[in-house]
């Protein structure tokens, strides 16, 4: 099983679930911004990403957000983390994870294929 984490109102998002459709893929929705990953869930996702928080952040979002982002360090990873967690307009999206546990952030024809291609 697939599970995508989306925006309803991101064409990115729209983009990716209407692949998953036409390749026939079940899959599970999680509306992130509604349920908001914890910051386990995101080191779990950072983890099979291979990348840290800062790399899945919209920064260009924080400042509408009332969010002031910390240094990208690894003294304020958990800082990131927390603030994801609590904002989840800050998390890139579309976040999406085959069943083997492939996971790509699905903004482009590549990513989405590969996810696919897993799961």
């Amino acid at each position: 099983m697939i599970e995508i984490w989306v925006n309803p109102a991101c064409s990115k998002c729209r983009t990716a679930v209407s692949e998953l459709d036409a390749a026939g893929k079940e899959y599970v929705v999680r509306r992130y911004l509604e349920q908001p990953p914890t910051t386990a869930e995101l080191e779990d996702v950072l983890a099979r990403l291979g990348l840290e928080p800062w790399d899945i952040a919209r920064t260009a979002d924080a400042p509408k957000l009332g969010v002031t982002l910390p240094a990208r360090d690894a003294d304020h990873r958990h800082t990131w983390l927390e603030l994801m967690s609590d904002h989840p307009g800050l998390i890139q999206r579309p976040i999406i994870t085959a069943s083997d546990g492939t996971t790509v952030i699905g903004r482009d024809p590549d990513s989405l294929a590969t996810v696919i291609d897993a799961g």
